[in-house]
């Protein structure tokens, strides 16, 4: 068969996907942080973190390609590379950029085919939500919060997910960021001014405490407080750039606002 036959995924996404692509018999190593699929907790070792990895654990696995995702993997991936491993780093941060990353990562693992057919699937998914909720009576502006201490607005492709599911991210220019501490909102009252309609809370490895945000100086005078808008979108389903954020990540969104909007 050809490719890579021993590979090691830094990330949650790759594995993912290897796994949807029918090719888990490949990964000898994954990321402790992963819990999709759950099989794969389960039957393989767990050699990284996010910012860390065990490098010595990684190189008994003798891995012939390593896969991980963005530049803070940086240092990990430039240890592999000086120890003789092939290492791939994507640094994707578009749902177009997550659908050709599973176009990418099926081509440099051999099965090109297998992959353009998922990633045909994942986009036809994303399409029919789209076509649903152009559908909706109106659209709600809608607050994603990454993080509470700071408060972190949501990053690129989630902004896009909001708005292929029917509502407005209210920080757009944020959401072009790429790193998180460019999406620190030093100003918690300028949530208030934007007066979301609907808030989502993601706050990846802990969860999310709607109280503790109605709680917040000013923040009753928010739509959402108000209104009891505030819903936690569990973080392995939308702050990963893999397959979890075009299924059950966007179809989590696209439910809240959905009920919002004909909630006339």
């Amino acid at each position: 068969m050809p490719g890579p036959q021993r590979i090691v995924c830094l990330t949650e996404e790759p594995t993912e996907t290897l796994y949807a692509l029918g090719e888990q018999h490949r990964i000898v190593g994954i990321s402790g942080f992963t819990v999709r699929p759950p099989v794969a907790r389960r039957e393989k070792p767990k050699v990284s973190a996010f910012t860390s990895a065990k490098i010595d654990e990684i190189l008994r696995l003798r891995p012939d390609f390593v896969v991980g995702f963005s530049d803070i993997q940086a240092d990990i991936a430039s240890e592999l590379i000086r120890r003789g491993v092939e290492v791939w780093i994507s640094n994707h941060r578009s749902v177009d950029g997550i659908v050709d990353y599973v176009r990418r990562l099926g081509a440099l693992v051999g099965v090109a085919d297998k992959a353009h057919a998922y990633a045909d699937e994942l986009q036809r998914g994303v399409d029919a939500i789209a076509e649903a909720a152009a559908r909706l009576p109106r659209r709600p502006k809608v607050y994603f919060e990454e993080w509470d201490e700071p408060l972190i607005s949501g990053i690129q492709w989630v902004a896009e997910l909001v708005r292929i599911a029917g509502g407005d991210d209210i920080f757009p220019e944020r959401a072009a960021q790429s790193l998180a501490k460019h999406r620190i909102l030093e100003d918690p009252s300028e949530v208030v001014r934007r007066a979301p309609d609907v808030i989502f809370g993601s706050w990846c490895g802990k969860k999310f405490r709607p109280e503790r945000v109605a709680a917040r100086p000013g923040w009753d005078a928010i739509p959402a407080v108000r209104d009891g808008q505030l819903h936690e979108v569990k973080s392995p389903i939308i702050l990963q750039p893999g397959p979890a954020a075009l299924t059950d990540g966007v179809t989590e969104l696209a439910r809240v606002i959905g009920n919002w909007a004909r909630a006339m």
